[in-house]
């Protein structure tokens, strides 16, 4: 059974990424399941830090990006998420290819959401584990 409140496609993300930090960072939405959503990041000239490595605040933007979208289209239309607080642990560096970011819902309430994202890189190997808990503004009336 799906999460989803509004309706979301990877084009629909797509589009309404562009122009953004997500576009010029490159990141790319994969998928939409029935509890999740995917993306990934280019680790390249854009997205590394001075040792080579995906810089780990490149890991957080997937991670926000995918957790935040994700609790925006599990919301009724009409409804805002924002973050609230996340964190990142990051496991493995990554010099090249791509980091992938799966997030699922942990919960989903009427006040907040968290969001669970896990970055894998092109050996499906766990680079940062990331939870964001997002706070949901209801519309504002009148």
């Amino acid at each position: 059974m799906s999460i989803w409140k509004i309706p979301v496609t990877v084009e629909a993300l797509t589009a309404l990424s562009a122009n953004t930090a997500t576009s010029h960072l490159g990141i790319e939405f994969l998928e939409v399941g029935d509890d999740f959503l995917t993306a990934r990041v280019p680790v390249d000239q854009r997205t590394r830090q001075p040792y080579g490595l995906l810089h780990g605040g490149v890991s957080v933007v997937l991670a926000e990006t995918l957790g935040s979208c994700g609790a925006a289209c599990a919301s009724p239309e009409g409804w805002m998420a924002v973050g609230l607080d996340i964190n990142a642990n990051h496991l493995r560096g990554v010099t090249s290819g791509w980091v992938t970011g799966t997030a699922k819902p942990v919960h989903i309430g009427k006040s907040t959401q968290v969001w669970q994202i896990d970055l894998r890189n092109d050996a499906n190997e766990l680079t940062c584990v990331s939870r964001i808990t997002m706070a949901m503004l209801a519309p504002r009336k009148g």
